[in-house]
């Protein structure tokens, strides 16, 4: 079936909802030196745009599961948010409507796809990211790339995206090593120009007396921190809003996660409000291209596979296991059942600061014992999946097979959980649910394997 998506009505923006503005333009940031290279704005003299968020810890939990379970899917059971392509269904009622759904069919490779905007940082993203797609600041147009919902009861999604396979930056650092030292001399977000800037995320500072400081704010042109937090766009991208969060962006951090970084993400993933932005991060060893610390997100209007993967409390070796229940405010660490990746999932209670440092000081653990892995983060930062990945170990051992490796396809964090990017028309034309599972399954740990790193990378924290 193809993807095929609708227009949703634009979310006005805080500068929208000023006195004068016409209602309906889009709010712009300013750019003072968009052909610099980010790394002047330490001297001082660029403006960019500036998104403010509250830096209270308060999070209310969200239900997770945004779009159900697979088990509801056999039983007739609902979702808390309708699949994309069930919005069509019922929103195809006027001429206008159908003329939108067949003119953004990805299979058929024309339009880009329009997501449901639900918060102020959607309606600036995407603005954003449109007017840098209309200038001509990415690599190949991801709009024409064709994408698919694979058959059978997962719900695969696939697209074929042949510009991934020519035009992305190749890697310049080894795969066998998860921690390695930042290099200045290789490509790094400082090189990127200030014009594939889109704003910089940044928490307002707390105040008892001013009720500003507790909700979004958006300024088109501000002077930077020492070291700010970026949002760019990916030239190379997978999906429509294709973004990197680079926090502390000129700190020159490592690619590597820890609890404040991870918070950050978290963070981006609230504000956002959207169960169909996801975030994604991928160490060195596990498709990380880029040795500087980003994470990826875009909107998919559709589910991750993942999302819906059946789950069960995580039982370790030599403890009792995790309670079905978890206390209040406490996170709830289970691990994913009946998919091809064995996979940690962490799900929020009522602090995001408490689920950052529980997940990012097993990343840490992690990164030490040099396991390669990627996590993936749903349903606006209330879940939070992690994998290690053992794909790059058994290229390397010549344990992949050849019909494997003749699709040049590597699963990073986004591929396992559920999206397959495809280079080549072919496997595109034959993908089934069978053959993205054989692939998936080559990037987990064995059942051993997994619960020992489980156990290293959780122990005294749970």
């Amino acid at each position: 079936m193809p993807l095929t998506l609708t227009r949703a009505a634009t979310v006005l923006s805080l500068t929208q909802l000023s006195e004068g503005e016409p209602k309906g333009s889009p709010a712009k940031g300013q750019l003072s030196n968009p052909d610099c290279p980010v790394s002047s704005i330490a001297a001082g003299a660029s403006l960019l745009p500036l998104y403010t968020f509250p830096a209270a810890d308060g999070f209310a939990a969200k239900r997770v599961r945004s779009f159900g379970s697979i088990a509801d899917l056999a039983t007739g059971g609902g979702a808390a948010v309708p699949d994309a392509y069930d919005d069509l269904a019922s929103a195809g009622s006027s001429d206008e409507d159908a003329a939108l759904g067949s003119e953004n069919s990805f299979d058929g490779g024309s339009a880009a796809q329009v997501v449901p905007q639900r918060s102020v940082l959607d309606a600036l993203l995407l603005g954003e990211w449109e007017d840098r797609a209309e200038a001509g600041l990415f690599r190949y147009d991801v709009t024409a790339c064709p994408t698919k919902l694979i058959p059978g009861t997962y719900g695969f999604v696939a697209q074929c995206n042949e510009g991934r396979a020519s035009k992305k930056r190749p890697t310049e650092f080894r795969i066998d090593q998860v921690a390695q030292p930042f290099d200045a001399g290789k490509f790094n977000f400082t090189k990127a120009l200030q014009k594939e800037v889109l704003l910089m995320f940044e928490p307002s500072a707390p105040s008892r007396h001013h009720r500003a400081a507790n909700k979004p704010s958006f300024s088109p042109a501000v002077v930077p921190r020492a070291s700010p937090n970026l949002v760019f766009i990916n030239v190379s991208p997978i999906e429509y809003g294709h973004v990197l969060l680079v926090p502390r962006a000129l700190d020159g951090l490592q690619q590597l996660i820890t609890p404040d970084t991870l918070l950050l993400a978290l963070q981006f993933a609230k504000e956002a409000d959207n169960p169909y932005f996801r975030l994604a991060f991928n160490s060195l060893g596990a498709y990380g291209t880029i040795n500087h610390l980003h994470f990826q997100a875009y909107y998919l209007a559709a589910p991750f596979a993942i999302e819906r993967a059946p789950t069960a409390p995580l039982a370790l070796p030599g403890q009792e296991g995790c309670k079905a229940k978890r206390c209040p405010g406490r996170v709830r660490v289970e691990r994913l059942l009946e998919y091809p990746v064995r996979t940690l999932v962490f799900e929020a209670g009522d602090s995001l600061a408490e689920l950052a440092q529980l997940v990012g000081t097993a990343c840490q653990r992690l990164t030490a014992a040099n396991v390669p892995h990627n996590m993936f983060i749903a349903d606006s930062g209330a879940r939070v999946f992690l994998y290690p990945n053992a794909f790059a170990e058994r290229k390397a051992r010549g344990q992949i097979p050849e019909e494997v490796l003749e699709t040049q396809v590597d699963p990073a964090a986004f591929e396992i959980a559920g999206q397959i990017v495809l280079k080549r028309r072919e496997d595109y034309e034959a993908v089934s649910q069978e053959s993205a599972w054989r692939l998936l399954e080559l990037s987990s740990l064995d059942e051993a394997r997994f619960l020992e790193a489980a156990e290293l990378a959780l122990e005294g924290l749970l």
